[in-house]
Formats: structure tokens, C-alpha cells, sequence
């Protein structure tokens, strides 16, 4: 069996599954006469692959009860996927890195820090959000159209986030 402990988030670490979306490090523009700051071209969304397109829906999640034993992993062949959280609240995010099999030695568990959002690469391996504690809504930016933009994979292997990561959020 493996436990994971989650990681803060950061930008290197998260580098090979996507992006960090955060306001601190965008660019700042003043518009609407001053009176609104327009935090600029925060990701890169990539959805066009065999004609799709854009779409913005919100998640309503239920919060994962800990310990909770991963089961399956998911990943998007046509598009990038992002995650917007619409709280303060820090959220879990679970990686494993490329191929078409996951390599459990790869698994990787992030802790947002509460104003930071992701966008998954095309590609990526993740787990389904992650909230704790309550129910959360996200803002999610991915791609609709036709095509299979959906892979899940059963994991043959026992992987388990320990309810002692509460103490750690």
C-alpha cells in the first residue's frame, strides 16, 4: 500500500502536469477607467484538437472523506482541463505522470494554497477534485465538441490518502 502526503503546490513542481492559476504572478492591467484591474492571459487553454471547443461549467463537489483509497485516475487525450476554485479554500490535487499506463512510483499530491486554481495539460493523469471538508465550487474551462476527451484507468494497486491529512491543510 501507498500513502500520500500532500506537497504545496508550486510552479516547478507542477510544471510537467500543467499550470498554477494565480492572480499574484499575472499580468496587472487597469481598465474600465481605472476602476477594474484585469489580471491577464493567466493559462493556456487548448481544446481545439479534432474540431472542439471551449466550454465553462461549474462543478459542484462533494468534500472526500478521509482516509480515501484511490481508485481510479482520468485523463483528457483533446484538451486541456482547468480548475477554478470559487472560494479561499485550499483543495488536494492528485498527479501521476505521462504514458499510457501509470506508474504509481510517479503519484504526486499537491496542496493548493487556497487562491491558487490548475490547468491540467492535455494528457495528464489526475484524480477528480479533491475538496475537504465541505462542498466547494469550481470553475471549470475545458473542451465540448465531439471526439473521446475522457480515458479512465483502474489502479491494481492500493493507493490511500490518510485521514491525517487534514492536520496538515
Amino acid at each position: 500500500m501507498i500513502e500520500l502526503f500532500p506537497r504545496a503546490l508550486s510552479a516547478e513542481a507542477f510544471a510537467p502536469f500543467g499550470e498554477i492559476i494565480c492572480l499574484d504572478d499575472a499580468e496587472k492591467l487597469s481598465i474600465n477607467q481605472g476602476l477594474t484591474t484585469r489580471f491577464h492571459d493567466l493559462f493556456n487553454i487548448d481544446t481545439a484538437d479534432n474540431g472542439g471547443r471551449t466550454i465553462v461549467s461549474v462543478f459542484r463537489t462533494e468534500p472526500l472523506p478521509l482516509p480515501h483509497r484511490i481508485e481510479i485516475m482520468e485523463r483528457h487525450p483533446l484538451g486541456s482541463q482547468a480548475f477554478l476554485p470559487m472560494d479561499d479554500e485550499p483543495f488536494l490535487v492528485l498527479v501521476a505522470g505521462p504514458g499510457d499506463e501509470i506508474n504509481t512510483d510517479s503519484l504526486m499530491l499537491f496542496k493548493t494554497d487556497g487562491h491558487q486554481g490548475i490547468n491540467f495539460f492535455k494528457n495528464t493523469w489526475h484524480h477528480f477534485q479533491i475538496g475537504l471538508g465541505k462542498t466547494r465550487d469550481f470553475i471549470v474551462v475545458d473542451r465540448g465538441g465531439d471526439g473521446a476527451n475522457l480515458e479512465e484507468l483502474k489502479l491494481d494497486q492500493t493507493i490511500l490518502i490518510p485521514a491525517s491529512v487534514m492536520t496538515q491543510l
